[in-house]
């Protein structure tokens, strides 16, 4: 019966990490599609594609903080209502929290790498004439 419980909510999790990849994919997706006259015009004035590249990943990692910041105190709060569900966890676990953290930032990062190296990858002319 415990098994059966342990697969139902790392289902779960999984389902609701794939659903929040989606979410972030999509909007650096639309982020990057609004500003390709601006990526156009760094890289016609000399910016590297990694530069670039960077410009889209530091906006999915500030995007991760943020979330990171919302959810540690949230989790934090939330333990202590469904201490009877944590199995060989603590209600305060370190452990299962940064192991949380570090899967959210690696599942950002991820999520976010696609756009980004499509950023890194428009030619400045055609860029330039999509306005």
């Amino acid at each position: 019966m415990q098994e059966e419980h342990i697969f139902l909510w790392t289902g779960f999790a999984l389902l609701a990490l794939l659903t929040a990849c989606v979410g972030l994919y999509g909007t650096m997706s639309y982020s990057v599609a609004r500003q390709v006259g601006e990526i156009g015009i760094r890289m016609a004035l000399g910016a590297r594609r990694g530069a670039v590249t960077w410009m889209v990943l530091r906006r999915v990692l500030t995007l991760a903080a943020v979330a990171l910041l919302i959810s540690v105190p949230t989790a934090l709060g939330a333990f202590r209502l469904v201490k009877s569900l944590l199995f060989e966890t603590q209600s305060n676990d370190p452990q299962t929290l940064a192991i949380s953290g570090v899967i959210l930032l690696s599942a950002a990062i991820l999520a976010g790498y696609a756009p980004a190296r499509r950023a890194s990858r428009i030619d400045p002319l055609v860029a330039l004439r999509h306005e």
